[in-house]
């Protein structure tokens, strides 16, 4: 798609001077607006789901509209009312107790919108990632503008078509395109950028944000892992391990990348992991709640990352009793389970982003601890392990973007929890209250007090200003 192919004639400049120039006439929205638009944002997804996930659909080749539902339209409307129903509270100045040098005076952080909001959404889940943070973005009081993703192009057009119909130009705008319309996006002077995507893309908008020095909020990835503890029953761990592999046929930032599992334990995890897979999924190659690869260059890099094991010697093996090949023609991968790759193959050195499954085995909880720390933080750990102890040890002793503890997914599906990356997954975070946050200036404000005694330190010094100072170095 190029980037004269924008839905609207408009350019990028144009776009966003207008929102720019409404939040300069309107910076600090009253509550009114804020649920207002919230409500909007809401009205958009729930009268629209079902026309956005077929787009969804077609884009994908097959995308289930269930699974759409759940993992898109679900998480997006909890996100706008949990912001409905607390952005009141949030937009409240946050007493800071004032230190006794300045009573009677008083401190407060009040919140502030940043201006005009930036969101680079992803392919992998369009409704979701472009609108939860935008949510985000008009409760702190924002306006938003979207770079939508040119891998789903009908999701896009039809996501582009339903900002225009449900908000007000000044309000929000959208924009379509391809990489170089993307790079051209990430250089407009927002007020903060929101990424979501590959590392390697991450890297240049924040280079590109640099030239404005524009705050960054980054949603990467990386290699999540998950640790299987000795005495936890394989049944359960297998279960959600592959439900979490296999929603969106894997490609989710926080879908488990490998396993470890106690050493000698391999052979039965893999019987564990094939039992769930056909519970799950049967009849695989004519399965209509399992999706498909969204592109031939994502089946390619997969496919060569299965290959490269196989001819190193690595056993491979599928999940699905029903289909142990992947199939080109649809995009249709199947779950393959390779068991114990060495460090230099590429299934191990990069994120995986579908559903092939490394499944390792560990000699004790320290190596397996050692093994997730020799690599990049990651987005999110998952443990299993019912040993209250033990999950400590592994929560203070590795670091990750977050964490579920004996299920997948669950710490991004809560509100309450914000989400975000450390080091190479990322950098910053959103949802609720976090989300609030990251698109607000928390604005230190002193009230002076008309009592205030800090005439006490003027000019001209003396004995009077020796004796106060004296007496505040003291403490």
């Amino acid at each position: 798609m190029r980037l004269a192919m924008n839905a609207s004639a408009e350019s990028l400049q144009e776009i966003f001077g207008r929102l720019q120039a409404a939040q300069q006439a309107d910076p600090y929205p009253d509550l009114a607006s804020r649920r207002r638009r919230l409500l909007a944002l809401e009205a958009l997804v729930t009268e629209n789901l079902e026309r956005i996930a077929r787009a969804i659909n077609e884009d994908f080749g097959r995308r289930p509209e269930r699974e759409t539902r759940l993992l898109e339209g679900f998480p997006v409307l909890a996100a706008i009312r949990h912001a409905r129903r607390h952005v009141a509270k949030w937009m409240r100045p946050q007493r800071r107790f004032a230190s006794r040098w300045l009573l009677p005076g008083r401190a407060q952080l009040l919140p502030q919108p940043l201006g005009v909001v930036g969101i680079v959404s992803p392919w992998n889940y369009p409704l979701l990632l472009s609108l939860s943070p935008l949510a985000a973005a008009l409760a702190a009081g924002n306006r938003a503008m979207l770079k939508l993703s040119e891998v789903t192009p009908r999701t896009s057009a039809e996501l582009a078509a339903l900002l225009a119909k449900y908000f007000r130009d000044d309000e929000v705008g959208a924009w379509q395109g391809d990489a170089a319309a993307g790079a051209a996006f990430t250089r407009l002077p927002f007020g903060h950028l929101l990424f979501t995507g590959a590392g390697r893309i991450g890297r240049e908008v924040m280079h590109a944000a640099a030239e404005n020095l524009t705050p960054v909020t980054l949603e990467l990835g990386g290699k999540s892992p998950a640790i299987v503890a000795p005495d936890y029953p394989l049944r359960h761990a297998a279960e959600r391990i592959t439900l979490g592999k296999c929603l969106n046929a894997g490609q989710t930032c926080v879908a488990p990348d490998y396993v470890l599992v106690p050493g000698g334990s391999e052979r039965a995890m893999l019987d564990a992991l094939r039992a769930a897979t056909d519970r799950m999924y049967p009849d695989l190659p004519f399965n209509k709640d399992y999706a498909h690869l969204v592109s031939e260059r994502h089946f390619q890099r997969l496919a060569a990352m299965l290959e490269e094991a196989r001819a190193a010697g690595v056993e491979c093996v599928p999940l699905a009793s029903s289909m142990g090949v992947p199939d080109p023609e649809r995009r249709r991968f199947p779950p393959i389970a390779i068991l114990n790759p060495p460090d230099g193959l590429k299934v191990m050195r990069d994120e995986i982003f579908g559903p092939l499954l490394p499944v390792l085995g560990y000699r004790d909880l320290d190596q397996a601890i050692e093994f997730v720390n020799l690599r990049e933080r990651p987005l999110a750990l998952y443990l299993f392990d019912r040993d209250a102890e033990r999950v400590q040890r592994v929560l203070e002793r590795t670091l990750s973007g977050g964490v579920t503890v004996n299920d997948v997914f669950l710490h991004v599906a809560e509100e309450s929890l914000p989400f975000g990356g450390v080091g190479a997954s990322g950098t910053g975070a959103y949802h609720g209250r976090a989300g609030f946050e990251t698109f607000s200036k928390l604005r230190p404000v002193f009230l002076q007090s008309r009592w205030a005694s800090t005439w006490m330190l003027n000019p001209p010094y003396g004995s009077r200003f020796d004796r106060v100072l004296r007496w505040m170095l003291r403490g």
